[in-house]
């Protein structure tokens, strides 16, 4: 392709002329070669008045429980409260704070700056309940600035907003997802607008915020980025082979986070990786994209989005345009191929796919003059996102009552004390579950406990137990007991009551097992709502100095 300096004139997405002088000419969208028609341009899906009232609908769910009922939050929140308080306090006897950069910082930092203001849970609550709607005004976005307006079959990419990843609590990555898929948007406006310096100087910072938020985001960011000006390159004419190239070459700068990576250290990022090409696991999240509180409900929401993209595929009215499609083709190919355990990451697959999957549904457009398909299908989009929102709302609801009948148990719980958790976990297999894998983190934030649901993963937190005596029982997962001969099985309910540490733990803390599960001589029940229990921990034992919260042991 030819690149040269001079003076151009095009229209912009709202069809006025701009002239200007640029470094080339660059993209033209793939809709221009075809004029709008009467619906295209003036439905009321395409107006700002729907972009609005989207994003707003999006803030619903979030707006009533006092804690966001996602299945990780409350531990996140547990760790927001060990960062504001670090080095003071009781919970500088139980943890140590090691400030770094790592790429998995978003919502951590965003809560430290809120602190002086508001208190670690309101200041949560604040950030994480905004996430949905900003990936809500990401898609938007992105399918504006593709299209030229918003397509008619956007309304069936919203609901991915609280898609399986959001419901887990991953918020740091859903977070870094938002700013991912605003990065694309922003990057298909430079390109038609702006010279190539432009983007390199904007998305070279705006890659560091990204990765700063959630390395995998950052990751995301820059395939969608890739697959786009590979698509814009070869509407231009160029060879696929060098357009390929030159993408890589565009995106290149946007990789320096690499750096900080690489210079870390092999220590800095310790976790496990494997599980490749799990197939029933992959099944598994296509069918929970969508997953909240009822199956049938969820898996025929899912039905309803590859409906939408088979009729895309089929239908003679409709296509994808490439700008969109190959960013989510490139997704789709990345879920695939990656394993389910990254660097210790768990899911790392199933992550990407809802955000693959609405890129998919934002790059269908139907060719003019098809109003009606065009009115049909705006209308059963918007639709389908308002019922979602509707019962996503009704569902963190119930969440919200579970997850506070469940916090009661505070009360048993003296300041300062270390907690052993033992969680009664659901197998994957089963679709409802009652959000309580990281409860207790609200007896970090709110009772400056220890206890053992707390991440401490190399080169992902910043936080790092500080009793090594209590191990294996110091960190996440050792708080999660599946049910026994499964897979997924981490932890023996009674081996753990047998083997843990004494000296280190006040409490034995057990959520889902009924008073008298666990069966000890030491351990006396305190508190019972007769799902979960609270048992006090005998001190008695020879061996132990002291009966502080950091008991420590006689030298022998």
């Amino acid at each position: 392709m030819a690149e040269a300096a001079g003076t151009y004139r095009q229209q912009d997405i709202r069809g006025r002329p701009v002239t200007g002088t640029i470094a080339r000419p660059d993209m033209e969208h793939d809709i221009r070669s075809a004029p709008l028609s009467g619906a295209a341009r003036q439905g009321w899906w395409t107006t700002r008045g729907f972009a609005v009232l989207a994003v707003l609908a999006a803030l619903i769910p979030m707006l009533w429980p006092a804690i966001p009922p996602l299945t990780d939050v409350p531990g996140h929140i547990g760790r927001y409260r060990i960062l504001a308080d670090a080095g003071t306090g009781p919970l500088a006897q139980h943890y140590d704070v090691r400030w770094a950069l790592i790429g998995n910082l978003g919502v951590d930092l965003l809560v430290m700056a809120l602190h002086p203001l508001l208190d670690v849970e309101p200041a949560a609550r604040l950030v994480i309940g905004v996430i949905p709607a900003m990936t809500v005004a990401a898609m938007l976005w992105v399918a504006y600035e593709a299209h030229g307006r918003i397509p008619a079959m956007a309304g069936f990419a919203l609901p991915l907003a609280y898609s399986y990843p959001f419901q887990l609590g991953f918020v740091n990555f859903c977070l870094g997802a938002a700013m991912a898929l605003a990065g694309l948007a922003c990057w298909i406006r430079l390109a038609r607008t702006r010279p190539i310096w432009v983007r390199i100087v904007v998305f070279v910072p705006y890659a560091g915020l990204t990765w700063l938020c959630h390395s995998f985001g950052w990751a995301m960011l820059g395939l969608f980025v890739i697959g786009a000006e590979w698509s814009l390159r070869m509407r231009r004419g160029e060879p696929w082979i060098e357009a390929a190239f030159a993408a890589g070459l565009m995106a290149l700068p946007m990789a320096w986070p690499l750096l900080i990576m690489l210079g870390s250290g092999s220590d800095r990022l310790a976790g496990d990786t494997g599980k490749w090409f799990r197939w029933s696991a992959k099944a598994q999240w296509l069918v929970s994209m969508l997953r909240e509180r009822w199956k049938v409900y969820d898996i025929a929401g899912v039905v309803l989005i590859v409906c939408a993209l088979w009729t895309a595929v089929r239908s003679p009215r409709m296509r994808f345009i490439g700008v969109l499609g190959i960013p989510a083709l490139f997704g789709l190919i990345t879920f695939v191929m990656l394993p389910l355990m990254f660097q210790g990451g768990a899911g790392v697959d199933m992550r990407m796919l809802p955000y693959a999957a609405a890129l998919a549904v934002l790059a269908i457009r139907i060719e003019p003059d098809h109003d009606a398909p065009a009115r049909r299908a705006a209308a059963i989009g918007a639709a389908f996102f308002a019922v979602r929102i509707a019962t996503t709302t009704i569902a963190f609801v119930l969440f919200s009552q579970g997850q506070s009948r469940a916090l009661e148990a505070l009360n048993a719980i003296p300041r300062a004390a270390a907690v052993l958790v033992l969680v009664n976990e659901p197998n994957m297999t089963s679709w409802f579950n009652p959000r309580l894998t990281h409860i207790a983190g609200l007896a970090v934030a709110r009772r400056e406990a220890f206890d053992n649901e707390q991440w401490a993963l190399a080169g992902q937190q910043l936080i790092h137990p500080r009793h090594p005596d209590a191990a294996p029982f110091d960190r996440d997962p050792s708080q999660i007991v599946h049910p026994p001969g499964t897979e997924d099985q981490t932890i023996d309910f009674d081996k753990a009551i047998r083997a843990f540490d004494r000296c280190t733990f006040q409490r034995v803390w057990t959520i889902g097992f009924p008073v008298g599960r666990a069966q000890s001589a030491d351990l006396v029940p305190i508190w019972s709502d007769g799902r979960s229990a609270v048992y006090s921990v005998a001190f008695d034992h020879a061996g132990c100095l002291s009966k502080g919260p950091c008991g420590a042991r006689r030298r022998r």
